[in-house]
């Protein structure tokens, strides 16, 4: 599976680009799939990942109720590990996920989004909470201890690591959103760079 990487300052406005040295963007492709389009299937934007193995997790929404993947079936998702003092990838794919759903109009009510932390030291559900809710609140937080965030990682092949910085810390981690269909079975990665109105029509593939 593609992993692309991103390390984001903590701290950080986040309406600052993040110095190009601290961003690092690796993909390693030998492992996806080649996409698969019929003539009347519309090429998708972003990776194509039906037929790989769809992860899972045990975690706990900001409620305190453990879920897992299968709590969601029945809906299409929008799968993000990311973090909230994250200056600008995090913010950035949360804002493009408002605007898809605001593109899908109707079907935009059959979508879940679901924001992993990789962070949860310091991302207590009190903060996750408010940070997915600023976006729309509907947005679904998920943290749990680093054992259970480390295995949610892995399940999705997903990278993520502490990058002490100073007198604190940031995280590097894999850039992509992962959208799985209404079956539970993963389909496509979105990749960061993306637009909205190219993710969206991805996304009217598995609604």
């Amino acid at each position: 599976m593609n992993s692309l990487f991103t390390r984001a300052s903590a701290g950080a406005p986040s309406g600052v680009a993040p110095d190009p040295r601290r961003r690092l963007l690796l993909s390693t492709l030998a492992l996806l799939p080649l996409a698969a389009c019929g003539k009347d299937t519309p090429p998708l934007h972003g990776m194509d990942l039906s037929g790989m193995p769809t992860g899972d997790f045990q975690l706990q929404d900001t409620d305190g109720q453990t879920r897992r993947l299968a709590d969601y079936q029945g809906h299409p998702i929008m799968l993000f590990f990311g973090f909230t003092q994250c200056p600008d990838v995090c913010p950035t794919a949360l804002t493009r996920a408002v605007e898809i759903k605001s593109l899908l109009g109707a079907d935009a009510d059959k979508l879940r989004v679901l924001f992993i932390t990789v962070d949860p030291e310091r991302d207590t559900p009190e903060i996750l909470r408010a940070y997915t809710q600023a976006f729309d609140p509907g947005f679904i937080g998920l943290r749990g201890t680093a054992e259970q965030t480390r295995a949610a990682a892995q399940s999705f092949k997903v990278f993520f690591q502490k990058v002490p910085t100073g007198s604190s810390y940031t995280m590097d981690h894999t850039a992509l959103t992962y959208v799985i269909d209404a079956q539970g079975k993963l389909r496509i990665a979105l990749r960061h760079e993306q637009s909205a109105q190219d993710s969206a029509q991805d996304l009217r593939t598995v609604l």
